[in-house]
């Protein structure tokens, strides 16, 4: 008999959605959405409907693997833990705990996935993964501006006169926000949409400005030079809750109107109109990830900090310079999971250099690598260095659900559970501020196990068992121990199926910052030298004029619509395949038609794929969706540096030009 269960999203989403779940004879065979949930109201993408596919697959892995003379062979759990735990213990004996890499992205938002912190900290501390691939460099950013990074709650929109969805298209990947957009046009409020990409949320807008990828900190200043020549900024602002503005309008000063113009290839009349947007109050700036994606990258979010600062649109009901929601996660008692006080040795790597560390690493050498909720193989920048790089590893365990293309390098594989297949608490760190609840379903298949029963069992054989003899219960009361003063228990969640977490609906409302000074700073005392700069991308005409004339393209590698990264598209009918997408100018340039296959290429690879002619692009860009595996044609990461951003804690990604040309389909 079929039954309907409350669960939750795991996916690192925007979204974060509600499900009601239907099982039968033990299996899940329906994902729908919950419309008793506040926020998402019974609606949820293809990605999260894929769930269940991703649960049934019969790819799943089902038994752990290890590597024998090149093949992968069945092993029992006791021998692949006795073996891997032996090999723990010798490389902390001989080199140290740091000679092992722990490496971690962010799959999964379930509260208990941070209990491989809680190992490698008892372990002694391993070398770790620093910054993000995906939003580093903004969350940086506004740490320096604002001391944090918060966002207005998603039922503010409806205060916003005005709405400028800036390098994000949000019917892609935050379909509730989206929603909010036609509700709140509906109303009078009218949207913007700054992308280089006529994307589907710029279908919605009352106005699409199409501009320059990697230009949009520039365009920036144009507004704010404009909103001081006309004097709409606001002077109470500035002068009694901010830093550092005389040093901002220095920098402003050192460029021309003409100068912007050009470079960000936006006309002065439009630039002169968004400062006119600006000033009429209040308007609700809302960021995407991918502007952040180059080596300026974090002095772009500073600059559109910078212009929601001037013009007043800070603190108030309807406004915000909305990137991320950290308070979301703030919620939450990582350190009674995590235990960092237990490390003895730490040593980190950036996230998008690890492979570089892994290569370059001394006193130790990297010998022993663990990844968990990743797949560096698709989603690190530079595949064929990171390839390089986990090769070189004397051992390699990847904790997975399928073969992953950086499993197939493993020399152990384990199969873990699923969402489904435990309990857990789940909650976006980006939009919205609800958690949600998600009870164990259905059980794993095969031998597939928990990710804490794994950690569990190694720390047993590692000797210090007792700091995992917990339940899982346990585990998540220890993670809501300070919502408990918020009257929120892991009961009230099972019961309710979701909480609402204490958080400020309009940050900084009362004008008090988590800065140093305790202000808004445009000069930031965070660092040694805090200005905000008027960086352009490393790889531009402007800057680099003599790739750009061997690279001509500018590539994107936007979140595919299906697929949460690389996570889902095996399961696709039909098989997935590179989509090489191209602006009209490109095609016209190269003698390009759709379906035509091409070669695309720059110094650290290559990759071939078909032909898909944009409707509307900003001239000279190319797309390439992010996350297909080697056996579907290749990650779009052959193509990518793995340079960091300019505050060090971001990626690069689209920073990259290319050279494109027709070539035989093979």
């Amino acid at each position: 008999m079929a039954t309907v269960h409350h669960s939750a999203c795991p996916l690192n989403c925007w979204d974060s959605c509600g499900f009601l779940v239907t099982v039968e004879d033990g299996k899940v065979i329906k994902v729908e959405g919950n419309p008793d949930h506040p926020i998402t109201q019974g609606k949820i993408c293809g990605r999260g409907r894929m769930l269940e596919n991703r649960a049934n697959s019969e790819d799943r892995l089902l038994y752990p693997l290890k590597k024998i003379d090149g093949k992968f062979q069945q092993v029992s759990w006791e021998q692949a833990l006795d073996e891997i735990a032996e090999k723990l213990a010798y490389y902390k004996e001989r080199f140290g705990t740091t000679s092992v890499l722990h490496s971690h992205d962010y799959a999964n938002g379930g509260l208990l996935t941070n209990l491989d912190s809680r190992f490698f900290n008892l372990y002694g501390g391993v070398t770790e993964l620093t910054g993000s691939i995906c939003w580093g460099a903004g969350i940086e950013a506004q740490n320096w501006d604002f001391g944090d990074a918060y966002s207005h709650a998603p039922e503010d929109l409806k205060n916003s006169k005005h709405v400028v969805i800036w390098g994000r298209n949000v019917a892609r990947t935050n379909m509730h926000l989206f929603q909010n957009l036609q509700a709140a046009k509906k109303n009078g409020t009218k949207i913007y949409v700054i992308d280089p990409i006529f994307n589907a949320t710029a279908k919605i807008a009352n106005e699409y400005v199409s501009i320059k990828p990697g230009f949009d900190g520039l365009l920036a200043a144009g507004i704010m030079k404009e909103l001081l020549r006309m004097e709409l900024h606001d002077v109470e602002f500035l002068a009694n809750h901010t830093v550092g503005f005389g040093d901002l309008k220095e920098t402003l000063d050192s460029l021309t109107l003409e100068y912007i113009s050009e470079v960000t290839e936006v006309p002065i009349e439009v630039i002169t109109h968004l400062a006119e947007v600006y000033a009429d109050r209040p308007v609700s700036t809302i960021m995407g990830l991918g502007m952040q994606r180059y080596e300026n990258g974090g002095n772009t979010i500073r600059l559109l900090d910078a212009l929601v600062a001037v013009s007043g649109n800070i603190g108030i009901p309807g406004g915000g310079a909305n990137y991320a929601n950290k308070q979301v996660g703030q919620s939450f008692d990582y350190q009674n999971m995590t235990m960092a006080e237990q490390k003895s040795s730490s040593r980190t790597f950036t996230m998008m250099r690890q492979a570089e560390g892994i290569l370059s690493a001394i006193d130790p050498q990297i010998k022993m690598g663990i990844v968990t909720c990743g797949n560096p193989l698709t989603q690190v920048p530079d595949t064929n260095r990171v390839r390089e790089a986990f090769e070189s590893l004397e051992t390699l365990v990847v904790i997975d659900h399928f073969m992953t293309d950086t499993a197939e390098l493993a020399d152990y594989v384990l199969p873990a559970a699923t969402a489904f297949e435990v309990e857990d608490v789940y909650y976006s760190s980006m939009y919205h501020h609800y958690v949600n609840h998600g009870p164990k379903l259905v059980e794993p298949p095969g031998e597939a196990k928990p990710d804490a029963w794994i950690w569990a069992e190694l720390a047993s054989r590692l000797g210090f068992g007792d700091e995992f003899d917990f339940t899982r219960e346990e585990f998540l009361k220890m993670g809501l121990v300070s919502l408990l003063k918020k009257g929120i228990t892991l009961e009230k969640i099972r019961d309710d199926k979701f909480a609402e977490l204490p958080v400020d609906r309009i940050p900084w409302a009362d004008r008090e910052f988590k800065t140093a000074s305790g202000k808004y700073e445009f000069t930031s005392s965070a660092v040694t030298d805090g200005r905000i700069k008027l960086s352009l991308p490393n790889e531009t005409k402007w800057t680099n004029p003599e790739l750009a004339e061997k690279y001509p393209y500018t590539l994107l590698t936007i979140h595919p619509l299906r697929s949460n990264h690389s996570q889902h598209f095996h399961l696709f009918q039909p098989e997935p395949y590179v989509k090489v997408e191209i602006a009209g100018s490109v095609a016209v340039e190269k003698g390009l038609k759709d379906q035509d296959h091409v070669r695309v290429w720059n110094d650290r690879g290559e990759i071939h794929g078909t032909v898909s002619i944009l409707k509307a692009a900003h001239p000279g860009t190319v797309n390439i969706d992010e996350g297909l595996s080697a056996r579907f044609g290749g990650s779009v990461n052959q193509l990518t540096s793995s340079r960091e951003s300019d505050n060090g804690l971001g990626s690069t990604l689209y920073d990259c030009l290319v050279n494109i040309e027709k070539v035989e389909k093979e």
